[in-house]
């Protein structure tokens, strides 16, 4: 059945109107800023949406696509999942700086882990001679000049 000029004319209206209402963020619960959406709004189906009020529903994503690209968020959801991605991308760079610094940091441990062992074995080294060193030669300990009961080592001369 063909539709009149009058019908025509209101299902038109009613579409901008659906288009002003969802472009204003006045968008219905559990629905997205869509073109499902605007026809349901609209009160008519999404395959006469299509087919014969396709420039309205071209309009409206264009219209969508021009809000989306000043900032001007319609749907809170798309909002909200705008602002969740970029959390999510500033949060992945954290990780990715902090895992770099902290191979850095393993590695830099590492480095002194070793540095430290070898200070080890150089002390333990160093003690075997003085021991050794001990046993030779002992000792000469004096209290002379010396009024708070340090003792102090005297160097023997060198061979």
């Amino acid at each position: 059945m063909a539709l009149s000029q009058d019908q025509r004319d209101q299902i038109e209206r009613r579409i901008r109107a659906a288009i002003d209402r969802l472009l204003g963020g006045q968008i219905p619960q559990g629905g997205p800023c869509d073109v499902k959406t605007l026809a349901r709004e609209a009160g008519i189906s999404r395959t006469s949406l299509y087919r014969t009020w396709g420039h309205l529903k071209d309009e409206f994503e264009q219209r969508r696509a021009a809000a989306w690209a000043s900032g001007h968020q319609p749907d809170p959801r798309e909002a909200r999942i705008a602002r969740l991605r970029d959390l999510n991308q500033r949060l992945t760079s954290k990780l990715a700086r902090t895992h770099s610094e902290f191979n850095q940091l393993k590695e830099r441990h590492q480095l002194l882990l070793s540095a430290l062992a070898a200070k080890d074995d150089e002390l333990q080294r160093l003690r075997r001679e003085m021991s050794m060193v001990s046993r030779e030669f002992p000792v000469l300990i004096s209290d002379e000049g010396q009024g708070d009961g340090v003792k102090r080592i005297v160097p023997l001369p060198r061979r």
